[in-house]
């Protein structure tokens, strides 16, 4: 059986393997692209290289809430190909994000592919919108995805996204709801993120942990 040591080893091997890959697509691909290694060893500094700037992030910064998720679902972690989403600046994102695995098949990171495609998706719908005519409905707004180099400010806008209802207002079952929810998205992966949650909501540390608790054990298969 490996050791956790010579899996270490292997995870930091990897990691320095891939280090260089990063700067040579940016090279490849051009300033629209951004590439992002991250170690999910480290959640809150997951970004360990990085070439090119779409995101806004630097290294030492934190993983996204696409990373949460991924981190959230563990070893059952699939690659996320070829989605589009929106950064809160308005900047429209063609993305794929490819997990990292030791050769036991534990997930441990990321390498993700960024590419800006704002001006390529402003002139389709513009030559969309004229072939179609002015009676067309307007495309699907795309989903916005938070990318930040503090996971706080992360954890938060996550946490705010669910928030349709006060704390006060919900009854038990909306409120193991929303924990299972977090969970779900990895939000509880980050150190400090139940005292974050907690101290948002306007409960104790203590109750937090509970719902939490209650949550994972009424999820169906299991802990989330």
């Amino acid at each position: 059986m490996t050791s956790e040591r010579a899996l270490e080893a292997e995870r930091d091997a990897i990691v320095a393997a891939l280090t260089p890959v990063v700067d040579g697509l940016v090279a490849t691909f051009g300033p629209l692209c951004e590439v992002v290694l991250h170690d999910y060893r480290n959640p809150e500094k997951s970004v360990v290289a990085l070439a090119g700037s779409v995101t806004g992030r630097a290294v030492g910064g934190a993983m996204s809430e696409i990373g949460l998720r991924i981190v959230a679902r563990g070893d059952e972690a699939r690659d996320e190909l070829n989605y589009v989403t929106r950064t809160g600046t308005g900047t429209t994102v063609k993305s794929s994000t490819m997990v990292l695995r030791d050769s036991t098949g534990t997930v441990f990171g990321a390498l993700c592919v960024n590419l800006d495609v704002t001006a390529v998706s402003e002139a389709h719908a513009l030559l969309g919108a004229l072939a179609r005519g002015a009676s067309a409905p307007a495309p699907a707004e795309l989903p916005v995805t938070t990318f930040g180099d503090d996971i706080d400010s992360v954890v938060d806008v996550i946490l705010e996204s669910h928030r349709h209802q006060p704390w006060g207002a919900l009854d038990r079952a909306g409120r193991l709801a929303l924990f299972r929810s977090l969970d779900e998205r990895g939000v509880f992966a980050v150190r400090r993120a139940i005292e974050q949650v907690a101290a948002r909501l306007g409960i104790s540390r203590a109750s937090a942990y509970s719902y939490l608790s209650q949550a994972r054990a009424t999820t169906p298969g299991g802990s989330a």
